[in-house]
Formats: structure tokens, C-alpha cells, sequence
């Protein structure tokens, strides 16, 4: 199978995976446990959300290893077990995509903030590396860096995959819109920020996600084509902005109103589409459906 970035090539658009916490919650993951002990504990429920993606028609899935760093891991006494844990995340991705879809390894932030000196940067740096090793022998074809805020952590990720595998790089950062109307991180990054800095770290394939639907992620990829207009851009968006009703929160846009906005995000430059928060494979069989003549 070509890598990621030769599938790319020819103007083709991808489809990624959707939600993964929303299904596992489904499937009986309760509050305070760890979602990637699932992968050992409850193998089965978490082979059913990957192959659910494939059976919607996505040519991607990512891996239940978002939360898999030690950083992460130590909350539940798990830390000794990184390698185990995204090992067997990837390993059950790569079953449910088979020979034919690709499979990149989910790296999420370790809710450290480095310039604060909580951790030092080395032992960080270890971690990711922990986490990519055991990614690549699960079987990735790429990881995914994703839901970061902070340029240093982010680079220090993408630095720490490309140190010890071969493997290509998706970065995604999660962006709010400020009252000004501009898009920054929590820790103040903006949309133009993230480009040359990831370019220069090693990441092949740069974007957003979480935080905000279609009509947002327009303007984050017009944003990010005014300063890089050929580097790959990947959207995993939320279905619609979470609204609390009913003492939970909804995420409003159904199947229908997401696919309904999919050409214009193509058309503003996003190369890779997916979901977030909120969506299901319905949502992602939806996505492909409108973008058949692209897909």
C-alpha cells in the first residue's frame, strides 16, 4: 500500500475515523476508569468502534492510545505498561483496517506544561518515544499527533516518533475562537503559528481538531493556507459546538448537516476529513458519501 502522503497526491481527499470516546462511553467505559486499559481488559468492544470507521467507509482509523503516555498513565498506576498499551491499541487497529486502510497511532498531550518545569522536557521526550515504539510494533502506518496546545510539547512529540521509527507525522492542535474573532490554543497559539515550527519538527501532515465543527475548521484551514498552501491538512471536527441540555452535553449536527459542509472544507484546503467529539460512523458514511467524486 502507498504511505499516507503518496495517497495524497492527486488532488484525492481522505476519509478519516470519528469519535472513539463517545463509543467506548456506549460500550460501558465509566468515568475515572483508563480508556487504554480497555485494549487489554475489553479487546472486543474496543476491535468493534476501530472496524465500525472501516465498515463506514473510512480509509483511516486512528488507535485507542490517545491517553497512553506515562505522564497519563501513572493517574491509574499504569506507566510501567506504556509499550504494552499502545502496543495493543495499534495491534487492534491494524486487525479491524486490514491490508488496505491505514492506521495511525494517536499520541495525545500529557496534560504537562513543560515551561512551567513540572517534568523535565528529557523524561517527556522519553515518554513519546515509549509511546512510538509501541505504536510502530503494533503495526501504524503513521502516528497522529493530536489536541495539542503548546508548540514546545508538540514538537517534542513529533521529534521524539521521527527519533525512533521511520514513520510519518499528522499534528493537530485544538483552536478556540476568541472574542476578536481570531483562533488561538489555550496557550495562545494561533492557526499560522503552528506551520513552519511543525514543518520544521518533522510533521508531514498538519491540522485541527476537537473543539469546534465545520463552519469553524473553514477558517482554520483558510488560515493555515495563507502561509503553507501545499503542505496536507487534516480536520477531525466536532459534531457542531456542544451545547449542555438535559444535564449532558449534546453535540448538535447530525450526519446530514456535517456532510453538507464537507465540500467547502475541501474546498478551503483540508486533505484529510474526519470527526471528533459527537461523531459516529454514521456521520463518517455520511462524509464519504458526499465526497464520493473526490474519495
Amino acid at each position: 500500500m502507498k504511505s499516507l502522503l503518496e495517497s495524497l497526491k492527486d488532488n484525492r481527499i481522505l476519509i478519516s475515523d470519528g469519535a472513539w470516546g463517545t463509543l467506548l462511553i456506549e460500550r460501558g467505559l465509566k468515568p475515572g476508569e483508563c480508556p487504554e486499559l480497555w485494549n487489554i481488559s475489553h479487546r472486543p468492544d474496543v476491535f468493534a468502534v476501530a472496524k465500525s470507521y472501516i465498515d463506514a467507509g473510512a480509509d483511516m482509523i486512528l488507535t485507542n492510545s490517545f491517553g497512553a503516555s506515562p505522564a497519563k498513565l501513572s493517574h491509574y498506576g499504569l506507566e510501567n505498561r506504556t509499550e504494552e498499551l499502545n502496543q495493543a491499541a495499534a495491534d487492534i487497529s491494524r486487525e479491524a483496517a486490514g491490508d488496505n486502510h491505514f492506521v495511525l497511532g494517536s499520541i495525545g498531550p500529557t496534560g504537562v506544561i513543560l515551561m512551567m518545569g513540572e517534568v523535565p522536557e528529557q523524561k517527556l521526550f522519553e515518554g513519546f518515544c515509549i509511546q512510538a515504539e509501541g505504536l510502530k510494533k503494533g503495526g501504524v502506518d503513521a502516528v497522529c499527533v493530536e489536541t495539542m496546545s503548546a508548540l514546545d510539547e508538540a514538537c517534542l512529540a513529533v521529534k521524539a516518533v521521527k527519533s525512533v521509527t521511520n514513520l510519518e507525522v499528522v499534528c493537530t492542535f485544538t483552536f478556540e475562537k476568541t472574542v476578536n474573532g481570531t483562533f488561538r490554543t489555550m496557550m495562545g497559539v494561533s492557526p499560522s503559528d503552528i506551520v513552519e515550527v511543525l514543518k520544521d519538527a518533522g510533521a508531514s501532515v498538519i491540522g485541527a481538531n476537537c473543539g469546534n465543527g465545520f463552519d469553524q475548521m473553514i477558517e482554520i484551514v483558510r488560515e493555515i493556507r495563507t502561509v503553507d498552501s501545499n503542505i496536507p491538512v487534516l480536520i477531525h471536527a466536532n459534531a457542531g459546538k456542544p451545547v449542555f441540555t438535559g444535564g449532558k452535553t449534546v453535540f448538535p449536527e447530525s450526519p446530514a448537516v456535517m456532510a453538507g459542509k464537507a465540500r467547502e472544507l475541501v474546498n478551503s484546503g483540508a486533505n484529510i476529513i474526519g470527526g471528533c467529539c459527537g461523531t459516529t460512523p454514521a456521520h463518517i458514511s455520511a462524509l464519504v458519501d458526499a465526497l464520493k467524486i473526490n474519495h
